[in-house]
């Protein structure tokens, strides 16, 4: 079969003028192509591009295996032939030096495409950890900017306090206001010594109602071992646990006349004083920025200055806000406050004159009603102890 595929093989012929050109051929443009392999080869060998050139024009060019090219007519010498074996031998060239070429081409494409996700990854990194420093330097500078904040507030409010001691610098005062705060202060001195007398008569007498409740244990106990005593020490048992049961009753009234005042004093008052403290600290600081801003005002008026002035400006009126909204708190809870302690105490004072006196008169149903009255409930004996449940 290939000797007549060879026997079949047209011999290409390249007619050569005077001058040495070559003819062209219309019909068949296969040594024009061929020709161009070769100089391509020459030119471009090593190069991707010029490679997969070199094999679209292999693979689309006519088969060359079994053509020879010639230079001369049928009657020319051999010189001029050149052999279809070295055209196949350049084939084959080119297409082993492509195969490392594709090969060096597609690790440098990896490469370049594994540095670009390196550089995405990098620039990622880096613009991550440049926005962490920002939120970490931001968070520091709010930080340095409330110290030195503090720092000048803390300075003006001194400077303010030590020249109202020495008399050299004016506070403002609100006379009626002042007053009041005395009268709150020292209404709440006197109500704090009524709850220590309060609490220590509850003390003495808890003991005491403790001890008569032993007496009577004792006396019950001896009229069971003394027969010729009996009846004595069983009207003293009795009277005993009399008054015994009568203690406890006032001790409850007692007991909910000191929660009663401690409530007061401890909370209401003292709720009240912290606005009044809250209402010092803003007067003192609107006295600062006060007088900050009228030293300002003295001094000459160039465009630092007028800077200057106006920020402090600024500082007056939000202080003196401040200023008057405390003021108007404190009127406020004062108010309030006076009319809670007359309801209060006028309730408490009149349960423990009512308790007091019906226990001293030995009026055991007064007082019941006295407890009744104002809805205190006792606790009954042993109530404060706790369980056997509560003990495991």
């Amino acid at each position: 079969m290939t000797d007549s595929i060879m026997s079949k093989a047209a011999t290409m012929e390249i007619p050569i003028n005077s001058n040495g050109d070559t003819g062209t051929l219309p019909e068949d443009d296969s040594l024009e192509q061929a020709a161009k392999l070769q100089w391509s080869l020459d030119e471009k060998v090593g190069s991707t591009r010029g490679t997969r050139d070199l094999q679209q024009v292999m693979v689309s060019g006519p088969n060359l295996n079994e053509t020879s090219i010639v230079s001369g007519g049928y009657g020319g010498t051999a010189e001029g032939i050149i052999p279809t074996s070295s055209i196949k031998d350049l084939r084959m060239k080119a297409r082993r030096s492509s195969v490392p070429t594709s090969s060096s081409a597609i690790c440098h494409i990896t490469s370049q495409s594994h540095e670009h996700q390196g550089s995405n990854m990098h620039h990622s990194s880096s613009s991550s950890s440049m926005s962490a420093d920002d939120a970490t330097r931001g968070v520091a500078v709010e930080k340095i900017e409330s110290v030195k904040k503090w720092g000048m507030n803390t300075y003006k409010c001194t400077k303010q306090m030590i020249s109202e001691r020495f008399g050299r610098g004016s506070r403002t005062v609100d006379l009626e206001l002042e007053a009041q705060i005395e009268v709150l202060r020292d209404t709440k001195r006197k109500y704090q010594n009524v709850l220590r007398l309060a609490r220590a008569l509850t003390n003495h007498f808890y003991n005491m109602v403790q001890t008569q409740h032993a007496l009577g244990d004792t006396f019950a106990d001896l009229s069971q071992k003394s027969p010729e005593l009996r009846d004595e020490f069983g009207y003293n048992a009795e009277t005993q646990k009399l008054l015994c049961k009568n203690g406890e009753t006032l001790l409850g009234a007692i007991n909910f006349f000191v929660s009663s005042i401690n409530t007061l004093v401890n909370k209401t008052m003292e709720d009240t004083l912290m606005t009044i403290k809250m209402y010092e600290n803003a007067r003192l600081e609107f006295d600062a920025y006060r007088a900050d801003l009228e030293e300002l005002s003295m001094g000459p008026r160039d465009a630092v200055t007028m800077a200057r002035i106006d920020a402090a400006q600024q500082q007056y009126q939000v202080h003196k806000e401040k200023y008057e909204r405390l003021r108007s708190d404190v009127t406020i809870k004062l108010k309030f406050l006076e009319e809670n302690k007359v309801k209060v105490m006028h309730k408490q004072l009149l349960l423990f004159h009512n308790a007091i006196s019906a226990y001293f008169a030995g009026n055991q149903q007064q007082l019941e009603q006295t407890l009744k009255q104002f809805n205190i409930k006792l606790k009954p004996p042993g109530a404060d102890k706790p369980s056997w449940l509560e003990e495991q």
